[in-house]
């Protein structure tokens, strides 16, 4: 795919998002949707989820809206979620232990199949039907299962050494709660997770 067919990565951002509404008015018993019924929810516009959608072709007709249950299947295949994805877990405190027992992640596709951490207190413990094991394995244990997804739950001076590892492992895409801003190889997809940062985002508007 040449840059000028790439979808924008802001695009891929919102889809999710699309699918989520789409899912929570198929779970409403609703058939059928418009954009700007998507919208009102989303709090976007019309135009924009046409807009968007458009990068992946058509799946709607002018005036009878979208089918939901179409929709919700073509935006699962263009995230490739028409699949269960396995994901490692790095860091098994009080976040990664919330993690582990969140029955949202399982719902939307991912299944959370191996726990580290470096904490002898907690290796051997159980979280969310996981066994934590020692960080030391964790390049042996994603390799064998070929996990390519990760979510980093570790304190900020371990974070890039943790990181080095996961990819070293074969991670392709790590959700980052570290903190710390990665250094990874370019394929390597990470995603920054920061709370302080969206609320620090929110009291801009509020002061």
């Amino acid at each position: 795919m040449s840059p000028a067919d790439r979808v924008p990565d802001v695009v891929i951002g919102r889809i999710p998002l699309y699918l989520r509404t789409l899912s929570q008015f198929q779970a409403q018993g609703i058939r059928i949707t418009s954009s700007k019924e998507l919208a009102a929810v989303l709090g976007t516009s019309a135009d924009q989820i046409r807009k968007d959608l458009s990068h992946f072709g058509g799946f709607g007709k002018q005036g009878t809206g979208y089918h939901i249950s179409y929709l919700v299947g073509q935006l699962k295949r263009i995230l490739h979620a028409d699949r269960e994805w396995e994901v490692a877990l790095v860091g098994a405190g009080s976040l990664g232990s919330a993690l582990l027992n969140c029955k949202e992640i399982n719902r939307r596709g991912f299944a959370i199949v191996a726990a580290f951490d470096r904490d002898p207190t907690r290796i051997g413990s159980q979280a969310g039907g996981v066994t934590i094991q020692d960080g030391r394995h964790i390049e042996d244990e994603i390799g064998l299962r070929n996990i390519k997804l990760a979510i980093l739950a570790v304190p900020g001076p371990a974070a890039q050494q943790v990181a080095d590892t996961l990819v070293a492992s074969g991670i392709r895409g790590i959700l980052n709660y570290s903190g710390l801003a990665l250094r990874v190889p370019e394929e390597v997809m990470v995603q920054d997770m920061d709370p302080a940062a969206h609320l620090q985002r929110m009291t801009y508007y509020l002061g």
